[in-house]
């Protein structure tokens, strides 16, 4: 069992996603000065995405699209937080193109115009059907923290942030275990200041992840607190150990390459009703 001390809890868990395939990178060696610079010079601290990143998968992912139409793609996906003053609707456009493509269009040699679709995710199961590989070969899987993201006046600093082919799917807020007011509703109200202070990461956001190195759930950007649950399995069929770390079982039961895929693709919705709108994620 992994015992998480003051100092250790966020290399902890990048450490257990590199475990399980991610390539695991420093907030401040990905800034446009850095040692791995990924944040164009002229954005600096404001690009959410990882274009460069975004780019290279579409390419990968749709060698038979014409590589304007890939263009115009990825410019819609930049363009997603801007789609709508509302948050949460620009989340859902953004839920649209994660599970069944982009739509573009383009001209054929003929001179007739074609629609096709643009897929920023290799969904394509293994040979051997094990969702833990599903659709890895293509993706690109990177865990960063520490992630200075500036939105008008406001600088933020996630914890941590999982991106998927330069995509922010994931926010991690860790909360200090050895602290004595650092608790996991601490984590969750620091998510709420950063729904507020920088919306557009959450624009792409799939989930988010809250823990105290105890305590560890995971909810929506809609989820109250009473909605963020905890991640009971690390394979889907059997219930973890009482002696095993609720973070420890959340990070290997959903943020296996194939699984996070799964859940993102397959496994969200939104259900309109007369108090709103809510993003549900399945338990």
């Amino acid at each position: 069992m992994t015992k998480y001390t003051e100092s250790t809890l966020e290399d902890a868990v990048l450490a257990r996603l590199e475990s399980l395939g991610y390539a695991v990178a420093f907030g401040p060696d990905l800034a446009f000065d850095g040692e791995r610079p990924e944040r164009s010079e002229t954005a600096n601290y404001s690009d959410i995405v990882l274009a460069g990143r975004l780019r290279e998968a579409v390419d990968r992912i749709n060698p038979d699209v014409p590589a304007e139409a890939r263009e115009e793609a990825v410019k819609k996906v930049l363009a997603v937080p801007f789609s709508s003053p509302d948050t949460l609707v620009a989340n859902r456009g953004f839920q649209r193109m994660l599970a069944e493509g982009v739509d573009v269009e383009y001209r054929r040699a003929d001179g007739s115009v074609a629609g096709d679709k643009v897929l920023l995710f290799d969904f394509s199961p293994t040979p051997s059907g094990s969702p833990s590989g599903r659709g890895s070969g293509l993706n690109d899987f990177l865990a960063v923290n520490q992630f200075t993201i500036i939105e008008g006046k406001r600088n933020r600093r996630p914890d941590m942030i999982v991106f998927v082919n330069g995509l922010p799917l994931v926010v991690f807020e860790l909360k200090n275990p050895a602290g004595e007011s650092a608790t996991v509703k601490g984590a969750y109200n620091q998510i709420q200041t950063y729904k507020k202070d920088i919306p557009s990461l959450f624009a792409y956001n799939s989930f988010c992840v809250i823990s105290d190195g105890t305590d560890a759930r995971v909810g929506t950007i809609t989820s109250d607190f009473g909605r963020f649950m905890k991640w009971r399995s690390t394979d889907g069929e059997t219930v973890a150990p009482r002696s095993a770390l609720e973070l420890d079982t959340l990070v290997d039961g959903m943020l296996a390459k194939g699984r996070l895929l799964d859940l993102a693709q397959n496994f969200v919705v939104f259900e309109d009703a007369k108090g709103g709108t809510v993003k549900k994620l399945a338990a």
